[in-house]
């Protein structure tokens, strides 16, 4: 008799710290994919006029605009170090349980100093 499939509480799952850094790069990805038009379009609007630059300065002076790019700082410097580590775990530079375990948590502190520091200058 087959078994009857297990209900899955992603809630409850005790990822080691490689396994959420794995997840967050893929959510910093998607994150940056979808704001991606969204930059071109301020970059395009900005560079097009005078107005178009200080209705965009305007715009990014609002305290949820400077919260939305902080976070996208957050995911592009997340998804850089991530990116890095991955390429280093895929030509077997530390691969061992030690050494993904600590570059793990290095990528997760950089990443968030990176947002800590781009967060101290746009909330200063």
């Amino acid at each position: 008799m087959a078994q009857r499939p297990v209900y899955l509480n992603l809630l409850r799952i005790h990822l080691p710290v490689a396994g959420w850094v794995s997840i967050l790069h893929r959510v910093s990805g998607i994150l940056l994919f979808l704001a991606f038009p969204l930059g071109v379009w301020g970059l395009s609007h900005s560079l097009s006029e005078e107005a178009g630059f200080r209705r965009m300065a305007d715009c990014v002076a609002h305290p949820l605009a400077r919260l939305f790019l902080l976070l996208l700082i957050w995911a592009l410097a997340h998804h850089l170090f991530a990116g890095l580590r991955h390429l280093a775990l895929d030509v077997h530079w530390g691969v061992n349980l030690r050494w993904a375990r600590l570059s793990s948590i290095a990528v997760l502190l950089a990443g968030s100093g990176v947002a800590l520091l781009a967060g101290w200058s746009l909330f200063a």
